[in-house]
């Protein structure tokens, strides 16, 4: 009596595909004859099925291939500005040339409303008016968990904050970030103001605006030094 073949079970049919992965190329035929289930309840043909799948992840693929693209924009239009901010900064050949040229790179390119530069130390002399901060003023205690993180903070200043950096102009300020600089050479504040509550939101990464600091410190203790 000869013995009947048992039957194959799902388990070994899904391990033998596994294992063939080519098999579906020898048998086309099968394709055709095909159908599974779709969560709508109707049968589609495994083909049908193989398109959807990739259709998805082709989506998927473009929607990531976008991302990446926006985020290259977004870095060369970083380095851009901070192209124009260095070019600004080494034509001033005077303190008061590189604060102005930041107002204006910064307006320009950075796309602020409001620019204010804070330099803790005695008063040297200059024709910039609210340049300089003594560094045993009462101006200061507004910052002093900015100054002591030594972080860039974004956000709503405080009204205090506001009439320090931006003077008249503290209740237009909707937003902005503040810039800790301290150096060995020199200690300050560089602050960017926008009349828009979103433009300097709290949630924004300190890297580029720690970068910025840093080339804006460098000059301006260059530039001191020649006084």
């Amino acid at each position: 009596m000869s013995k009947q073949p048992s039957e194959l079970t799902s388990t070994q049919v899904e391990q033998y595909l596994q294992q063939n992965p080519e098999f579906f190329n020898e048998h086309l035929n099968l394709l055709e004859q095909m159908s599974i289930p779709h969560p709508s309840g109707t049968a589609i043909s495994l083909i049908s099925k193989q398109l959807e799948i990739f259709r998805s992840k082709h989506r998927e693929l473009e929607s990531q291939l976008t991302a990446l693209i926006e985020i290259a924009r977004d870095n060369d239009m970083s380095l851009n500005r901070m192209h124009k901010l260095t070019l600004a900064l080494l034509e001033a050949s005077t303190l008061e040339e590189a604060v102005a040229n930041l107002d204006q790179v910064l307006a320009d390119y950075f796309l602020t409303d409001f620019v204010a530069i804070r330099l803790i130390r005695h008063h040297p002399g200059t024709a910039i008016a609210n340049l300089f901060i003594e560094p045993d003023s009462k101006n200061l205690e507004p910052f002093s968990k900015e100054l002591a993180r030594n972080q860039p903070k974004c956000g709503r200043p405080t009204l205090a904050q506001a009439k320090v950096l931006f003077g008249d102009s503290a209740l237009d300020v909707k937003s902005c970030a503040i810039i800790p600089m301290k150096f060995t050479e020199l200690e300050g504040i560089i602050a960017i103001g926008s009349r828009e509550e979103s433009r300097f939101h709290y949630s924004m990464g300190n890297l580029f605006l720690t970068q910025m600091s840093e080339i804006i410190g460098t000059r301006l203790i260059s530039l001191l030094q020649q006084k």
